[in-house]
């Protein structure tokens, strides 16, 4: 399995415990800059870019075995030994992979509003429309935010989204590849079969937003028979944006109970 060396942000003292955060699908390391700037004040925080996401490379095979396999090298890569993880959604199942192959490398586990099962939904349209975009038309952002209105009707996601479209020597293009991302989204909604591994028995959180429906009381218990669960008011799938502030309270009494 060929890893990624992946591009990242680092907050805090270099001495405090180190946290990782592992962003969701389409995002990056910047969705997560500000929640980051507030949890170093007791984490040595490192907000990494997944492989195919913000700055870190491209690469043909995106599932979890792999994207676990690269921050796995990422903790190798710099030396660290334990280390508390953190991951939204697509992070949040690349969170828990690594923990279950290696729990070793794991002092505090926090999912956030995902579980470790396969969905039903499909980004198949989303990705189309992304890839329909008439980039050489565009003459702004705002355009592309009207154009793609109809097909991404929440315009909070649609600006969302348009953080990967960039503008280079006045011409646009999508930072991330819209086809890789095409040909993998259904490994994205899948969790791998996990046959012959011991569950998770060390400490772990599931943060979800009260708003959502992506995490459900029971379906994480078989893998992580001992994790605790938070609910957080106020919010859907976007925990950490829509109620930063009990979020982080959450992370902080988890992570030094």
């Amino acid at each position: 399995m060929v890893a990624v060396n992946l591009a990242f942000d680092e907050f805090g003292n270099e001495n405090a415990p180190p946290l990782l955060i592992l962003h969701g699908f389409f995002a990056s390391s910047r969705n997560w800059r500000q929640i980051a700037e507030k949890l170093s004040a007791n984490f040595h925080v490192y907000v990494l870019d997944m492989r195919n996401h913000g700055v870190s490379a491209h690469h043909p095979v995106m599932d979890y075995p792999a994207m676990a396999e690269d921050v796995r090298q990422f903790i190798r890569r710099l030396g660290l030994e334990k280390v508390s993880l953190l991951g939204h959604s697509m992070g949040g199942k690349v969170a828990m992979c690594l923990a279950l192959e290696s729990p070793d490398l794991i002092a505090k586990l926090v999912v956030v509003d995902i579980a470790p099962v396969s969905y039903q939904h499909s980004f198949d349209d989303l990705i189309l429309a992304l890839k329909a975009l008439p980039l050489t038309q565009l003459s702004n952002r705002k355009q592309a935010e009207v154009w793609l209105a109809e097909s991404i009707p929440e315009l909070s996601y649609r600006q969302f989204l348009l953080q990967n479209l960039i503008l280079n020597d006045g011409e646009y293009s999508w930072r991330i590849n819209l086809d890789i991302f095409f040909r993998t989204a259904a490994n994205i909604i899948a969790f791998p079969e996990q046959h012959g591994v011991s569950p998770f028995a060390g400490d772990a959180l599931f943060i979800a937003g009260g708003d959502s429906n992506y995490f459900q009381p029971g379906n994480a218990d078989v893998l992580f028979p001992g994790a605790e669960i938070t609910i957080i008011p106020d919010a859907g799938h976007w925990v950490h944006v829509q109620n930063p502030e009990a979020f982080i309270a959450a992370v902080e009494a988890f992570c030094f109970k």
